[in-house]
Order: structure tokens, then sequence, then C-alpha cells
């Protein structure tokens, strides 16, 4: 059964992965709190990814959850290729990087994007797996470059490098990207996130392709900002993507370590305006990979996080590859939990012109439901939608009452799974003002989301279906 928002306004994004794979562990997770599934395009198979779908849905209908999906397309990514075993690298290290496989001689990492070869310089730096380690290139010849380390750690394969200033632009969207957004799109995914964005026009790209492929028109694309010339167009990026991600490890990699929060925090408060989701990423509960707890400073992280506006957060290696998946997604939930108890509701310090409106009307009307809902202390704000945008539009304003979305639309219940403060409620179509009260009573009370003789603050369109038609609140005792 779906958990009523109010128990946690902040939503959970689980990447999947070896340690999380299991029904019982993914029916576990999806207790815990896991509203949003990540698929990792960048590991795995296909036919792993497609298990992964399948068990996640099929597992969701047992649960009567809501739970989307979000495939993660890898982008053009450079990373290593596979080693015949993990690396243990020290300080003073040498290794060897080559276009060839791995022979199994010490230290030779192979890469699996042969130009960083050409176009990197004696005296630049490689950054290996997010940073963790570091290493200066001393030669380079036609076929290899050798680095020596200067920041040692286990290096496995496939992990990311990055060697800053070494190339020039390299598209976005990968021959591998698109093929993979076919594949998603084929099995059924609700998201679809585009890696190393640069600039509007290659979320464009994306759209363009996805509107090309039977269904993807109702695929939503996720904005990863991890390149510095996407902090530098952040305003187009934001309004022409469906959700914003915040992907720490590789902006960290672009920018100094000490910029990112302060990154975070505009990225976060730009994306509130707009009311589009956003998702901070990347090592949130990064000790929790091989520990029960996290530390107190990751708890304070993700505690920032909830108070700068986030609408989700996300675990990666920690439900992907790490020892307590399900306790990573408790804690999550329960750092949320506290959090937003401290955190007063930002209606009361919102001011509805300091907003941006894509829908004037809507987004008038949607004010005056939180508002409204505040005044008379309802139990519940409701919206009929059939896009979701009225449900985002409400969630900005960051209410006191939890949002119920009601709609006839199976996709946008799902993507509406990442929407701060918001439950999703399929129910099947209706007509008129009518329809709308009929089913509201029926579907709040049968949830056990509200009882006979609650208030509650209704909102929708009339007359139903299409999105952006927003044109009515009514205060409603069940």
């Amino acid at each position: 059964m779906n958990r009523l928002a109010s128990e946690t306004r902040t939503k959970i994004v689980c990447t999947i992965g070896p340690a999380s794979r299991g029904d019982d562990l993914l029916r576990a997770m999806i207790r815990s709190g896991m509203d949003v599934a990540r698929i990792n395009f960048s590991h795995g198979t296909k036919d792993e990814h497609r298990e992964e779908i399948g068990s996640i849905r099929r597992i969701a209908v047992e649960e009567r959850a809501t739970v989307a999906i979000l495939a993660d397309l890898q982008g053009p990514k450079l990373r290593i290729g596979k080693l015949t075993r993990p690396l243990d690298l020290k300080r003073g290290d040498f290794i060897c990087l080559t276009d060839l496989p791995a022979d199994g001689s010490d230290n030779v990492i192979p890469l699996l994007h042969p130009g960083l070869i050409g176009s990197a310089r004696v005296g630049g730096h490689l950054l290996f797996d997010d940073g963790l380690i570091e290493a200066v290139i001393r030669e380079a010849r036609p076929d290899a470059l050798i680095a020596e380390v200067v920041l040692g750690g286990r290096l496995s394969s496939h992990k990311g490098i990055a060697a800053p200033g070494s190339g020039g632009a390299i598209e976005t969207l990968t021959d591998k990207d698109r093929d993979d957004a076919r594949y998603a799109v084929a099995h059924g995914v609700d998201f679809i996130a585009l890696s190393f964005v640069r600039r509007a026009e290659d979320l464009r790209d994306l759209r363009e392709l996805l509107d090309r492929i039977p269904g993807g028109d109702r695929v939503a694309i996720v904005a990863k900002v991890e390149k510095r010339e996407a902090i530098e167009n952040i305003d187009g990026i934001i309004r022409a993507a469906d959700a914003v991600m915040v992907a720490r490890g590789d902006l960290g990699l672009e920018l100094s370590p000490q910029e990112v929060p302060f990154h975070q925090k505009e990225i976060i408060r730009r994306c509130n305006r707009l009311g589009v989701p956003v998702i901070t990423a990347t090592q949130m509960l990064q000790s929790m990979i091989s520990s029960p707890r996290p530390t107190r400073a990751e708890a304070s992280d993700v505690a920032n996080a909830i108070l700068d506006g986030t609408d989700a957060l996300m675990l990666s290696a920690e439900t992907a590859s790490g020892e307590y998946p399900v306790e990573a997604v408790e804690m999550m939930r329960e750092i949320s939990a506290i959090a937003e108890r401290k955190m007063p509701p930002r209606i009361d310090e919102i001011r509805f012109e300091e907003l941006e409106h894509t829908h004037p009307v809507t987004d008038a009307i949607s004010d005056a439901t939180a508002r409204i809902a505040d005044e008379v202390d309802a139990k519940l704000i409701v919206t009929s939608t059939w896009s979701g945008y009225t449900a985002r539009q409400i969630a900005r304003e960051r209410p006191h009452q939890p949002i119920v979305a009601l709609t006839p639309n199976e996709n946008v219940a799902r993507q509406l799974a990442l929407v701060w403060g918001v439950t999703s409620l399929r129910v099947e179509p209706y007509e008129g003002a009518d329809g709308i009260l009929g089913i509201v009573s029926v579907a709040l009370i049968g949830a056990g989301y509200a009882k006979a003789g609650d208030l509650v603050v209704i909102t929708g369109g009339l007359p139903i279906g299409g999105g952006g038609k927003t044109n009515f609140i009514k205060v409603h005792r069940l």
C-alpha cells in the first residue's frame, strides 16, 4: 500500500544492482520507502535490466505501491574497462592505461575510450571513481599513458575516469544511449536520465528521439547536472527538463569540492521556483556501503539537502552494491522524517510573485489551494490531474498538508512518485464535477488516507483531460 506522504514528504530514489536484485530485497526496499527505482545503464546487461524492471513492476503491484522506474543513460562518461582483479593502488605506484584489454599484468588499466590517450597531456591529472583515486600523467605514448598515483585506493572494473581539461567537446547523446533509450522505452520506464548535459539543446535532442519511439512521448526526461557548462546554462536546462538531478560526484570533478554545496543550493532553489522536481545524488550515505549506520556528516548532508528544498534523495552504491541496502533506505527515511519535522513548511514564507509561472491561471489556483488548505486546517489537499502539472505546482508551495493526486493516467501516477509531498492514486476515468466529488471520498477513505467528516480542499480542471487547465477549488467535507 502507498504510504501517505505525511509520513515523509521527501522521496527516495534507489539504484538497483547486484545487492538489491532479489524479490525479497526489492520488496523490503519498497516497504521501507523506495519511491523510484533507478536502473543504471552504465552497468549490467540488457537481460538483467529487463528482469529488474519486470520484478519491480510485479512486486509493486503485489504491494499495492506506486514505484516509478528511472533509466539512467551512461552518456559519454569515460570509463575503464574490465580488470582481471581489483587493483589496490598506493601513492607512488605507476599505472599504465591502454586501449588494449587487460592481460593480468600488474597495474595495467584498459580504457573504453581510446581517444583519451591522444588528448591527454603530460602533467595532466586523471581522476578515478568520482575522484577517490588520483594520478598524474608522467609519460604519453602513442598507445598508452603512464601515470603516477598521488591518491591511492581500490580500483575495480568499469569505474569512471576523468581528465579535466584534456579533451574537446563530446556528443552528449551517444549511440549506446540511443540504443539504451529505445530499449528502456520498450520496457515501460517512466523516466530517462541524460548524463553530462551541457545545454538545453541536449535535452531537446533526446526528446526528439523519444517522440519518434512508440510510447516515448510518455517518458519524462531527467537532466543530470554534472558539467561546468551545465552550471553556466542552468536556467535553460531546468526549463527544458521534466526533472533535474544534482549529480555531485562528477560535478565535483569539474568544479572544486568547495563549490559544489553552493551550486547544489542554487540549482534546488531554481527548480523549486519553476516547480521542476529535483533529485540530490551521490555519496549521500556512502559509508553504509559497508557499515550498518551512516556517519554524522552524512546524516547532516541528507538533512541539509532536505532543508535546501530537494524533492528527492538518491542512493547509488549504497543499494546497488552495498552490504546494507534495506538499512540504507530505512535510514534515509528516518533522517528525512526528523528533518521535515524540524523544518517549518515554506508556504509561510513563499510569495506567489516570487515564483515563475508557465500557466498563470493554473499556478494562481494552485497557490490559492495551498493557502486555503492552511487557513481551514484541511486534512489533505486533493488534486484531480491528468498531466500531474497541478500537483507539482502545489508541491512547490511546500504546504502543511499532504497532497493526494487522483489520476486515471497510470504513467502520471508513477511519475508523481518523484515529487515532494505527493501521494498518487490511480482511479477510474470520471466525468464532470459530480464525478470528481464522488470518486474523492471513495478513493481517500478506501486508501485509509482520510475518514468520513474530514475536511479536504479539492482542485482540478473541467472538462477532464489534457493538462494545465486547472480552474476550480472546492472545500469539501467527506
